[in-house]
């Protein structure tokens, strides 16, 4: 017998568009996609495609760039 969960699919209807609602709010108020997937129990990619689904625009990745030090 296997001790793996079962995949969770994604929800449909109106149930699906208030959470990708409320996931886009916080994407959009600086959180990153992999911290939602932590802070809601989903997976990333379940996010990433919600955030889609939602109309977002995704910020590009990482963090500052590095600077060129003396020329």
């Amino acid at each position: 017998m296997s001790r793996k969960t079962p995949a969770r699919k994604l929800m449909a209807g109106p149930a699906r568009d208030q959470v990708a609602t409320e996931l886009r709010k916080r994407y959009e108020n600086g959180d990153s996609v992999r911290s939602i997937a932590e802070a809601t129990n989903r997976s990333y990619g379940g996010v990433h495609r919600l955030l889609a689904d939602a109309g977002v625009t995704f910020r590009s990745r990482g963090g500052e760039t590095r600077k060129k030090t003396g020329t």
